[in-house]
């Protein structure tokens, strides 16, 4: 597996890091297949975050914490989500949505957990690097030195899955360029894809 880390960096289980997933040809389409795209400003719990968002597929509210049927995903993510799958092992119909996110320079992702239908978490950057963090979700076991920073590299795929989809949360630090990204999930066994 390719990484920018040395083996003996400390990864929970579940977390994997693909450097130079996609080319940088597949960024220039990607960028501008996004920037087709009516962006909405993300608002969480009444506060508008200082980023721009469209979602596809299954969509989750945090307002009244309900998982529904949006918008189908366009064609043009296609390729992407068959690259991705293929690398995971999986089918790509089992992504069941796809966020696309627009960070300004200054933007943050403060601390959290995806929301709760969601299983698997597939994130590919786009035309600039950010600093993901990783810290374990138990209160009790936080600390300076529980913090995991991990670079990810424009065209990079980061995964969460298993352990650290369940007993990690996740941030992103201040992006000081630009930045884009995809982000695939896929739903909880057991919940149903109605289409």
């Amino acid at each position: 597996m390719d990484s920018l880390f040395p083996v003996e960096t400390f990864m929970p289980p579940g977390f994997h890091y693909f450097a130079d997933f996609i080319t940088a040809e597949e960024e220039i389409e990607l960028v501008g297949e996004i920037e087709k795209v009516p962006l909405k400003t993300f608002i969480f719990q009444g506060y508008e975050a200082k980023r721009r968002v469209a979602s596809f597929g299954y969509d989750w509210s945090f307002t009244n914490r309900k998982l529904t049927k949006g918008k189908a995903v366009p064609e043009s993510f296609k390729p992407l989500i068959d690259k991705v799958s293929h690398q995971l092992s999986f089918k790509a119909d089992e992504i069941a949505e796809v966020l696309l996110t627009e960070y300004p320079v200054g933007s943050v992702i403060n601390w959290h957990r995806d929301a709760p239908p969601f299983d698997l978490i597939a994130g590919i950057s786009l035309q600039s690097d950010s600093i993901f963090r990783l810290r374990p979700y138990d209160k009790a076991k936080q600390g300076r030195n529980s913090i995991l920073s991990i670079p990810l590299r424009r065209r990079s795929l980061y995964v969460i899955s298993g352990e650290t989809r369940t007993s990690w949360e996740h941030s992103i630090t201040p992006v000081t360029a630009l930045r884009y990204s995809v982000t695939l999930r896929t739903l909880k066994p057991g919940l149903m894809m109605t289409h």
